[in-house]
């Protein structure tokens, strides 16, 4: 009953969208497999019940730290599976200072597959933005519709096509859903634990994020997320004195050094990217990293004593990393007269490097989307995607792909919209690439 008045909620609040959502539908044609006929026959027919559940989660406000609300969403989730006849878990986040993680899993036959997703958003309890909009044409606004409950929606809609076509028995099947993809907990050993450990679990990984909002794209690399921090020294002394022997450059000179040898040695680097995001210097500075505020003393006739810069690298490959590392820790090394310079090192999301099982695997979900007349899939440029869950497990499993979730723009904006047309499409791509790899050996 309950499921119900769901279903007969969403079907009023998104009549606007009905028509494209059936041409979408109308676009479609058949593989020529009848199972697979059945599996998309059924995502069509479940679709008004996918929606309310988009609905019913959207309208939940999970903030990361919105510890409440990311449990009831994953107590919806969790619902979804059980109904589904998977076994879930609750992994509490206390050790991590997070709401937890949701893991479901099914099966004991085929090949070990592992789904990704996210309860957590950017939105905070205060956000302007607290409830799904219906906006025509098509789209629907609303807090992670998009990143990443409409992904997490996909993976149960696919899993329920799959369910009804009989094929669901023939899988093995763990889901993980984490509830701090958008402000990780400490320690990563334990807040990442669930997600390493499936990844050695698995075989083969499919992430549920929305990518570059792009239905025709899909990741098979991402780049890593790290911080580093720099903190530069000076002797101070007055400003008629500087880069005298005896006084040397100064901090603000030696900083600004040091960054800009960073631009010329590596800003030409494929897919290399560091920014620094915050700089504070003078006589007497504070610099919070948590919060990103500092403050600063200093004279224009006083050379400054102390610099701090706090900024980010992002790279495409763990040898790529380790290279930017090292270039880096090198330039900060050749100090100025006078000046001294440390750097450290955070290490946050690994990249997710591109491999021949990827584009395999991409390759296997392309041929699904041009099967059932969706058009080929090629690769994200790993420029337009930032760091996601899956680049934890990626190097564990034989091929992993991420990007496949529900399309639209906006993302962690007031103005995050989703493109509902893209979810019977995304759903039958997810489905009976499921499909196909169950039947691999």
């Amino acid at each position: 009953m309950h499921d119900m008045k769901l279903v007969r909620s969403a079907v009023h609040a998104l009549l606007a969208g009905a028509l494209v959502l059936l041409s979408a539908e109308a676009a479609a044609k058949d593989s020529g497999d009848p199972i697979e006929a059945a599996i998309a026959k059924h995502v069509h027919n479940d679709r008004q019940r996918a929606l309310a559940l988009l609905q019913e989660t959207v309208d939940i406000n999970s903030g990361t730290m919105n510890f409440a609300g990311v449990r009831k969403v994953g107590s919806v989730f969790e619902r979804e599976f059980k109904a589904l006849g998977f076994s879930t878990e609750w992994i509490d986040g206390k050790a991590f200072n997070r709401a937890g993680h949701l893991v479901a899993q099914h099966g004991t036959r085929g090949p070990k597959i592992l789904l990704i997703g996210h309860l957590d958003t950017v939105f905070a309890e205060d956000s302007p933005l607290q409830k799904m909009q219906v906006l025509g044409d098509g789209k629907a606004g609303g807090p992670g519709i998009t990143d990443m409950k409409g992904g997490v929606v996909i993976i149960i809609h696919a899993l329920r096509a799959l369910r009804d076509s009989g094929q669901l028995a023939n899988m093995r099947i763990r889901v993980v859903l984490t509830g701090d993809e958008e402000n990780s907990g400490a320690p990563t050993s334990s807040s990442k634990q669930a997600l390493l450990e499936a990844g050695e679990w698995a075989d083969i990984a499919l992430g549920f994020e929305d990518g570059d909002g792009d239905p025709k794209t899909a990741a098979i690399s991402r780049r890593g997320a790290s911080g580093w921090q720099l903190e530069v020294t000076g002797r101070p002394a007055h400003s008629s004195q500087i880069f005298q022997p005896y006084v040397g450059d100064g901090a603000i000179f030696e900083a600004a050094r040091i960054l800009d040898g960073f631009r010329a040695a590596l800003s030409t680097q494929p897919y290399l990217s560091f920014n620094p995001g915050v700089i504070v210097g003078g006589t007497d500075i504070t610099l919070d990293e948590q919060t990103s505020r500092g403050s600063a003393f200093g004279k224009s006739n006083v050379i400054a004593q102390t610099v701090r810069v706090n900024g980010d690298l992002r790279a495409i490959s763990p040898e790529q990393l380790k290279l930017a590392r090292q270039t880096m820790s090198r330039i900060v090394a050749e100090h100025l007269p006078g000046a001294g310079a440390v750097i450290r090192f955070d290490d946050g999301y690994p990249p997710m490097a591109p491999t021949d099982g990827n584009r395999k695997l991409l390759s296997i979900y392309s041929q699904v989307s041009e099967d059932f007349g969706f058009g080929p899939v090629t690769a994200i440029n790993p420029r337009n995607a930032g760091a996601a869950d899956i680049s934890f497990v990626a190097d564990k499993v034989d091929m992993a792909l991420d990007g496949i979730g529900l399309m639209g723009s906006g993302g962690h904006t007031v103005d995050e919209v989703a493109d509902l047309s893209t979810l019977d499409s995304q759903t039958i791509r997810a489905a009976v690439t499921l499909y196909r790899l169950s039947l691999s050996p």
